[in-house]
């Protein structure tokens, strides 16, 4: 019997996951990368909330995720050097990740077995090592991801990343929340700890990439290793450097700063945190992950750079839906619908949007310096807004929710033009495909390689 439609497309594509080492090891390592994240602060400052540290400590201990913004400052290393020992038996790549991956599981353990009522010093330090080990394990996998297919393939592998990801901030987030409840934060740590094994696996199952010569020079000083990945990429884009980094760097601010004031908007309209959990965690995951597929379908379909201004524009205008909810979704907490659908028009376009950027920051990003150059567009994009998101209150609290959130959507039609110019000038080469040689896949057979993207 013939496929035909959208069921043979689909089942093309697990065919095709199903046959790729690859993919397969994707899902699982993208879970790995979104178990250590929230378990740093956010999950965690509700253990230190029941451990009455004080709300200013708490403040400050939400930088605990520092090392997420700055992994940049160490990525060039971890491409340059071998981990001890490991780098030898699995490669360069493989290596870092099962190395950052047992950090991370010791790090979980050393705040399992604390306290942070009579040990804060104790609690805070192993998190700071486990933010640390966690943003490197993101560096080398983002790495791994990017050297393993080529530029075509980036958006389905984007894709498959994010889904694995998306699982496990739920698992590390709502998860380790309610297993609190029934045994304990200790116990639910340990869990968590426990929970980084598939990843692990992954990390030996996965084939390591060809290693790339990188251009610098045979003995490269403290300068070169740091600043060599940077200057690599800005030669590469040539003229069109400056345009794309100040792209890059807009191209969630908006989203960042309505985010803020998303969760005291629902608060403002008198939702109560059931219906806020329900409908931003658990109906949002799903939406999230729709997101996600679509972004891989319009991606393979039309190209990177018509979607980036698919996704800037629909990032935005998105939160109108918000301004919307602000006006007229309150009565008094029980205008559920407006408030749901409001969430989920914001949250599909927020995932879309974040897909199609990490597809095109993966595209630019040379096999040599793969988790360098992504780390430091990654933290290009974080930084520009996760400060202006200090004066997001300051500004929500002066002209009013409806105002604010129709202010962010506004912010994002510069940056919009902005990408219109530039798919202008790049016309459909995309900018990439031309400057990343196409990377080898050691250890597949020639029915593994050319794997089936989605419909």
């Amino acid at each position: 019997m013939s496929e035909s439609g959208a069921g043979g497309a689909t089942m093309g594509f697990i065919r095709g996951f199903l046959a790729d080492r690859r993919q397969k090891a994707m899902l699982v390592l993208g879970f790995s990368q979104g178990i250590p994240y929230l378990l740093v602060y956010a999950t965690q400052s509700a253990w230190l909330t029941e451990a009455n540290v004080a709300l200013g400590t708490l403040g400050i201990l939400s930088e605990l995720t520092l090392a997420y913004r700055l992994k940049f400052l160490w990525a060039p290393f971890l491409e340059r050097y071998d981990a001890p020992i490991l780098g030898r038996l699995l490669g360069r790549r493989r290596g870092w990740m099962v190395a950052s991956q047992l950090g991370v599981v010791l790090g979980l353990v050393g705040i399992a077995i604390g306290n942070p009522a009579t040990q804060l010093w104790w609690t805070i330090l192993v998190s700071v090592a486990l933010g640390f080990c966690g943003a490197t394990q993101d560096v080398v996998i983002d790495g791994w991801r990017i050297a393993s297919v080529q530029t075509e393939r980036q958006a389905l592998m984007t894709s498959i990343a994010e889904t694995g990801y998306r699982i496990g901030i739920l698992v590390s987030g709502a998860g380790a929340l309610i297993l609190s409840d029934h045994i304990g934060w200790h116990g639910s740590y340990f869990v968590m700890a426990a929970m980084m094994l598939p990843g692990m696996a992954a990390a030996l199952y996965a084939p390591e990439p060809d290693p790339v010569d990188m251009p610098l020079p045979p003995d490269p000083d403290l300068f070169d290793t740091i600043l060599g990945p940077f200057l690599e990429l800005v030669r590469r884009l040539g003229r069109m450097a400056i345009p794309i980094l100040i792209m890059i760097a807009g191209f969630r601010m908006p989203g960042y700063i309505s985010n803020a004031m998303a969760i005291p908007l629902f608060k403002h309209l008198h939702y109560s945190n059931t219906d806020i959990g329900t409908v931003t965690k658990l109906v949002g995951f799903w939406i999230a992950i729709a997101g996600v597929f679509a972004a891989g379908i319009v991606v393979t379909r039309i190209g990177i750079m018509a979607s980036l201004v698919i996704g800037t524009i629909a990032g935005s205008a998105s939160h109108l839906a918000l301004a919307y909810l602000a006006a007229q979704g309150g009565n008094g907490g029980h205008d559920y619908w407006t408030f749901a659908i409001a969430v989920g028009i914001d949250g599909f376009a927020a995932s879309f949007a974040q897909i199609v950027l990490i597809t095109y920051m993966s595209s630019i990003s040379s096999n040599a310096f793969a988790g360098s150059q992504f780390g430091m567009l990654t933290s290009l994009v974080a930084l520009p807004g996760s400060f202006l998101t200090m004066g997001s209150g300051f500004a929500a609290g002066h002209l009013g929710f409806p105002l604010f959130f129709t202010m962010t959507a506004l912010i994002g039609l510069p940056i919009a033009l902005l990408t219109i110019w530039v798919w202008r000038v790049e016309g459909s080469r995309g900018l990439s495909a031309a400057h990343r040689a196409p990377p080898a896949h050691p250890g597949l057979t020639a029915e593994e390689a050319p794997a089936s993207a989605p419909p």
